[in-house]
């Protein structure tokens, strides 16, 4: 038979031998799946089975013993009740951490690492890691807080220590995180560990119930978190945090005002210098002011302004008042007793911006830097040398009991920035002036205008003799007032 004639039978047989082959790698491909993804399936109902959704507690999901890996042995966590204090809640409300004898165990790391994958590719290896390896503590459970601890825990952070007072209202629906019907009566850190429990149980969380003040400060900081987060809605108590952090050096950010606001789109997260249209870190830049902090302190805040026609704060009905002092009537002392209008996506927002920025920081992600803003250190200095200027045209001394951070407070904090007379801004344009020719160079008698209105004021009033209140319109009368009685109130905060 000729070589030709063999051709076309050889073709066939490598024809059938390739089908053959392929068919082989096919089926091979499609068991090595089938294989894996019954194992995946497997091990995720073994991890679902061993969390008891009508539990409680937390339990124990599938882990590993360090000692000896291969076993892998599976075992519910024993939880120790704690007993609370004096707040009076249930003792069984609350969540001991893991015992001792459970630090041999750990949790199955792939299952770890395919729940946390998305944010390995994001971050990379080393940035992950950072982050499993991070201790963050947040102060305030509810709108705001509860979302930053719900994103960390579902981020991966290694351990959080989560401190809140308060109990889960019905009005805390609208807005929290993770609590439900089931959970009102109950401490937000109990509801919010109960919860995440069932998302990444090999997190630590430890749960504090418990008011944050500075008498307790340290035991509640200690351990050196990585971060400490302020959702503190109190003010007295969210400047006592961020001074202690400040001081400290302890990284901090902090949660301004959600209340009232609806733009998310202008949302910010800003050196505390530079936040804007934000009644509660208006009022918390003026505290620390006061106390030397005017920078150095990163926060959260909405630049969206106030309206007629916007959600305020509730006034207080007449009966509220002839009950006694207002400031008496909160349910803690110095706690705020007037109902906040909050639109419930807003503090979710706040909460997501934070735990954003927590995330990328402590992975290294790179972001642009905040602007470090109105912390005019040059400019100041030159209005304190135009103020004692005039203090040596009038007395024939410069010496001033100011210095230039007493300056930037009444610039910045005090007048807002403008001229109490033509409302204009600027900074090389703006002057301080002292008010009354009777009074004193104190922050309670000097005013902020542009430089010509100063020097009118100074020729008219402090050197002519007229009555401010024969210069200017009431307008003009009553800003200065109700700004330096606003200064008056803030004095006795200052150290």
């Amino acid at each position: 038979m000729s070589t030709q004639a063999l051709i076309p039978t050889n073709r066939k047989f490598f024809l059938l031998a390739a089908t053959a082959l392929a068919a082989t790698s096919a089926f091979s491909v499609l068991c090595t799946l089938t294989v894996q993804s019954y194992q995946r399936s497997r091990r995720l109902a073994e991890l679902k089975a061993s969390i008891d959704v009508g539990d409680p507690t937390p339990s124990v999901s599938r882990r590993t013993s360090v000692d000896d890996r291969s076993s892998e042995p599976s075992r519910k966590k024993t939880l120790r009740v704690t007993k609370l204090n004096e707040l009076g809640v249930p003792a069984s409300h609350s969540l001991a951490p893991i015992s001792e004898s459970d630090a041999k165990f750990e949790w199955d790391p792939d299952l770890i690492d395919e729940q946390l994958a998305r944010n390995r590719v994001f971050l990379g290896d080393e940035g992950l890691q950072k982050v499993r390896d991070a201790f963050v503590i947040v102060i305030g459970c509810g709108g705001v807080g509860s979302w930053i601890v719900a994103m960390l825990v579902r981020s991966g952070i290694g351990k959080l220590r989560i401190i809140d007072f308060d109990q889960v209202t019905l009005s805390s629906l609208n807005r929290h995180a993770s609590a439900t019907l089931e959970d009102v009566g109950t401490p937000k850190v109990d509801s919010l560990r109960k919860y995440l429990s069932k998302v990444a149980p090999w997190v630590e969380i430890e749960t504090k119930v418990e008011l944050w003040h500075k008498d307790n400060a340290d035991r509640l900081l200690e351990g050196g978190p990585t971060y400490v987060v302020d959702a503190i809605d109190n003010i007295d108590t969210k400047v006592d945090l961020l001074e202690y952090c400040y001081n400290n050096g302890l990284p901090v950010i902090s949660a301004m005002g959600a209340g009232c606001k609806a733009d998310p789109t202008r949302i910010q997260i800003d050196d505390i210098s530079g936040s804007a249209e934000d009644p509660l870190a208006r009022a918390t830049r003026r505290r620390l002011r006061l106390k030397g902090i005017s920078t150095g302190i990163t926060v959260v805040f909405s630049s969206e302004k106030p309206g007629s026609e916007k959600a305020s704060l509730l006034p207080l009905d007449e009966d509220v008042f002839k009950q006694g002092k207002v400031n008496e009537l909160g349910v803690l002392q110095d706690f705020r007793a007037r109902i906040l209008p909050v639109l419930g996506t807003m503090p979710g927002i706040f909460g997501l911006a934070i735990s954003t920025h927590i995330l990328t920081h402590i992975g290294g992600y790179p972001v642009d830097q905040y602007i470090v803003g109105r912390n005019r250190v040059k400019t100041y200095d030159s209005v304190l040398h135009q103020l004692a200027g005039q203090k040596m045209r009038l007395e024939g001394s410069q010496k001033l009991p100011l210095d230039t951070e007493d300056i930037g407070y009444l610039v910045e904090e005090v007048f807002r920035g403008r001229s109490v007379i033509s409302r204009e801004s600027g900074g090389s344009r703006i002057a301080l002036t002292k008010w009354r020719l009777e009074a004193g160079w104190t922050t309670q008698n000097i005013v902020l205008m542009t430089k010509e209105e100063a020097k009118r004021h100074e020729a008219r009033v402090l050197k002519g003799g007229e009555k401010v209140e024969n210069v200017y319109p009431q307008a003009v009368i009553d800003l200065v007032l109700r700004r330096l009685e606003e200064e008056k109130v803030y004095s006795r905060f200052r150290e």
